[in-house]
């Protein structure tokens, strides 16, 4: 088995897979630390499936660089779905229930309705589990994911104190004139990033995955934020990086096969966070 693996590492599109998935495994495990704590999780499913109706549009469209239009789309819409979600006539679930309905209707009724593909199936497959397109990676696309992953995480180092004050007290930090509307718009921006990257890794209805798993298994061991955070990061890097490896040996959906590992991976912490003395919340 060592060998194969070998064998395959010696392949330009491997190689690709592995760096493109680390790195998006640690920028969603970054966030979602402050996504979970903040009971707004969900975000990353509903912006996922805007996501998926922008890749819709770009398909009809015959768009080479399809992210030059999703990307847009998602941040867009992660700031009308914060908007939206602070409106007392439309709670936070609500909207993105709303946003990710809607978009995933219009989406594959677009993708039907103006088909460019003699694979829809196989299309729309890719897309909702990421089949396969981790796998097909083009350099100048791993680039890209390269230098929005370190934007990414060298937002959340910079502003780490701010998000930290954000995610607990919101209402402490507008009182202290953090400016917890512009940091609440800031963290939904780069949130809308990570989905745009995450839908090559595990497609759009996997994606709350990547921000969930880790983040909750975290909080099975720990009690602080920083140590949630890190071990939340470690974790999902690791969890990644294994079912990539194991989807790659197998044969098995990239996509399905990480999130099968992270949810292995919380049912050991969990257990082991009972056995270390209770369960952490």
């Amino acid at each position: 088995m060592l060998d194969k693996l070998v064998m395959y590492m010696q392949y330009p599109f491997v190689r690709y897979a592995l760096i493109v998935g680390i790195l998006i495994a640690l920028c969603s495990s970054l966030l979602g630390v402050t996504l979970v704590l903040k009971r707004f999780s969900y975000i990353g499913d509903g912006l996922s499936h805007v996501a998926f109706g922008g890749i819709a549009i770009a398909s009809v469209l015959n768009l080479t660089n399809q992210m030059m239009l999703v990307l847009p789309i998602t941040v867009i819409s992660a700031i009308l779905l914060l908007r939206t979600g602070q409106d007392t006539k439309i709670k936070g679930d609500a909207a993105i229930a709303m946003i990710s309905v809607g978009a995933l209707a219009f989406g594959y009724l677009i993708m039907n309705v103006f088909s460019t593909s003699s694979n829809l199936s196989g299309d729309v497959c890719s897309t909702l589990f990421g089949s396969t397109s981790i796998l097909t990676l083009t350099k100048k696309e791993v680039w890209l994911c390269i230098i929005l992953s370190i934007a990414v995480v060298i937002i959340f180092i910079l502003f780490y104190n701010k998000i930290f004050a954000v995610t607990f007290d919101e209402s402490f930090a507008k009182a202290t004139g953090t400016g917890a509307d512009k940091y609440n718009l800031l963290i939904a921006i780069v949130i809308a990033v990570i989905i745009v990257l995450a839908m090559n890794l595990v497609g759009s209805l996997l994606i709350s995955a990547l921000v969930i798993f880790p983040a909750l298994s975290a909080m099975r061991l720990f009690g602080s934020f920083k140590a949630v955070t890190i071990f939340s990061a470690v974790f999902s890097v690791l969890c990644a990086s294994l079912g990539l490896i194991i989807s790659i040996l197998a044969g098995t959906p990239v996509g399905s096969t990480i999130v099968a590992v992270d949810v292995v991976g919380f049912g050991i912490c969990y257990v082991v966070g009972l056995i270390s003395g209770g369960v952490r919340r």
